[in-house]
């Protein structure tokens, strides 16, 4: 345990079990007498819940400029989307699932962007002007894909990035079902392509206020998980890989504690 006072956000010793393996494997950068691995992640959760600039990191975290190197380079090196993918096959597991999934749903979230944004655009549909995050999720909401892209993309075009990438690392996945936004002939070459069966869930004419459509709920209670994060109340991030990165993190936040 850290010699300072626990933070909300700290991993507990059994979630650190979990996580070690992973960043353990990754060598690169100071040693770890100097910068132990554990407290670097500690305050990248920080970061990812508070929504604080690297630069405001507390002073019993450890240095700014230590944690972002890490940061980057378990983002460049793929750490992050490992572990998610595994965490999500332990998760899947302990709720009597089969490890890899058969079926997913697929939307999207346009988010406001900040200034210094790399990339950005202007989704005309919810008069947002910033990015879109694109997620191809499991029936437990657990995220299997996703795509940073402007917010000007349209779903279908997301779609035709998205299924590729999930047929190649999902093989077992023959389903996914999605909203009306997904509709037309060139997600259907994509599906067959694939070899997914896309299935879009439209909401009834007759349907007024709120109505709770099958199985698309599951992806849109994924998107309320992530906005409770509050580095992705919006987009802070001036590289995409970035923002999907703390998709990525606060993925694992969320399996780490239940399954720990």
């Amino acid at each position: 345990m850290p010699d300072r006072q626990r933070y909300p956000t700290d991993l507990t010793d059994k979630q650190w079990a979990l996580v070690e393996p992973f960043v353990r494997a990754s060598h690169c950068g100071p040693q770890e007498v100097l910068h132990p691995r554990r407290e670097v992640v500690n305050a990248i959760l920080y970061i990812k819940r508070t929504g604080a600039q690297w630069r405001y990191m507390p002073h019993d975290l450890p240095d700014w400029r230590i944690v972002y190197h890490y940061f980057a380079r378990w983002k460049k090196d793929g750490t992050w989307k490992n572990l998610n993918d595994e965490l999500r096959r332990e998760v899947r597991t302990k709720e009597g699932h089969e490890e890899e999934p058969t079926a997913g749903v697929l939307d999207s979230q346009s988010v406001k962007t900040v200034q210094e944004a790399e990339t950005k655009g202007y989704d005309a549909g919810k008069k947002i002007k910033g990015r879109k995050r694109h997620l191809l999720v499991d029936a437990l909401g657990l995220l299997l894909v996703s795509w940073i892209s402007t917010a000007d993309v349209q779903d279908r075009d997301g779609a035709r990035k998205v299924l590729p990438v999930a047929a190649q690392q999902y093989p077992t996945l023959k389903k996914t079902w999605v909203d009306g936004g997904y509709s037309g002939e060139r997600v259907q070459a994509v599906a067959t392509k694939t070899g997914i069966n896309v299935e879009v869930v439209k909401r009834s004419d007759q349907a007024k206020g709120f109505v709770l459509l099958p199985k698309r709920w599951i992806v849109e209670r994924t998107f309320g998980w992530l906005n409770r994060q509050r580095r992705l109340s919006k987009d802070y991030e001036r590289k995409e890989s970035s923002s999907e990165a703390f998709i990525h993190i606060s993925m694992i936040d969320l399996m780490l504690r239940r399954l720990a």
